[in-house]
């Protein structure tokens, strides 16, 4: 079985099983085993059979990606931990600044973030440079929620169309991303630039 095979079945398997199933393949791909568009292709598809259960569905979801990413972020704490005191060293410098002074927005940017962005990769450095436990919870849980309820919406309301939309236009959701990161670092850096302008008037 191929690995196009491997993810027909899957979602066929998924789709079987309803939220639970949505759920399980959340947890596994938030998780151990990457399932890339498996999650969010059976969404987009059982939201649109059944429009009604949309809400459902995103809440199965959302709680599946949520609990495989405690997961993945405890192990890496634990981790980085014992990276950190086995070298006698600490994380860099600006990493740990920019971890302490914006540690929600590193957590909400990567979880709204709409496929092809990795989102894993992030759990595991939010778990490494000691991103407090509810922030990144609440992050967590806001930002799949948020990315679910989007991709239910859509599929309730444009059906097939949508998960066309969603493997042809993955690029403008990837720019749209990157926009809003941009606007949020230029909005923090405006009161600082303005500071140091009256700062030489004076």
């Amino acid at each position: 079985m191929n690995l196009t095979q491997l993810k027909t079945w899957l979602k066929v398997m998924v789709s079987s099983l309803g939220g639970v199933g949505l759920l399980l393949a959340a947890f596994v791909d938030s998780s151990f085993v990457p399932l890339p568009l498996v999650t969010d292709i059976t969404l987009m598809e059982l939201s649109s059979l059944h429009p009604w259960r949309m809400l459902y569905y995103v809440g199965m979801a959302a709680g599946g990606s949520v609990v495989g990413c405690v997961v993945i972020h405890f192990l890496a704490r634990k981790g980085g931990e014992m990276y950190y005191r086995k070298k006698q060293t600490q994380a860099p410098a600006w990493i740990r600044r920019l971890v302490r002074e914006h540690p929600l927005a590193c957590v909400f940017f990567p979880a709204i973030a709409p496929f092809p962005v990795p989102f894993k990769p992030f759990v595991v450095a939010q778990g490494v440079f000691q991103v407090p436990f509810w922030i990144f919870l609440f992050g967590t849980l806001v930002g799949r929620g948020c990315l679910f309820l989007v991709e239910g919406y859509l599929g309730a309301r444009y059906g097939a169309q949508a998960n066309r939309l969603l493997a042809e236009q993955k690029w403008v959701g990837l720019a749209v991303v990157a926009f809003f990161v941009a606007l949020v670092v230029l909005m923090r850096r405006i009161p600082v630039v303005f500071d140091s302008k009256l700062s030489e008037m004076d």
